[in-house]
């Protein structure tokens, strides 16, 4: 399904700005360790960035692939609910949406674990 892949490179495009903008913008705005957070959720971003594209090709390759959009959506979700969180908890230092953050996590390990699942049905 091309719109993973669009929507993968669009992710990598901008985790690659926002990580640049942190390098450089935020270096002497916010304290080390709120650019430590910046890049943790830079770093996330483009790693699911990465597997929106992976998840884009699949859905070309494997017939039934439901489990495997499924999959990208959950991955979208979660950079959107982790890296999301972590941005805005920078930009505005407001604590509270750290609460948010682990939900992206979780949508991050159930999208990798449909994808798992969807590669395994495959060979069976």
């Amino acid at each position: 399904m091309k719109t993973f892949v669009l929507l993968g490179s669009l992710n990598a495009f901008l985790g690659v700005a926002l990580g640049a903008f942190g390098a450089h913008g935020l270096k002497s705005k916010v304290s080390s360790e709120m650019l430590a957070v910046w890049q943790t959720a830079v770093q996330y971003h483009l790693v699911h960035a990465l597997g929106l594209v992976l998840i884009g090709i699949l859905c070309q390759l494997l017939p039934e692939a439901s489990l495997v959009r499924t999959a990208g959506w959950l991955l979208l979700a979660g950079t959107l609910l982790f890296s999301g969180s972590l941005y805005a908890l920078v930009l505005t230092n407001t604590r509270l949406l750290g609460m948010i953050t682990p939900l992206g996590g979780v949508a991050f390990l159930f999208g990798w674990l449909l994808l798992a699942l969807a590669v395994w049905r495959q060979s069976a």
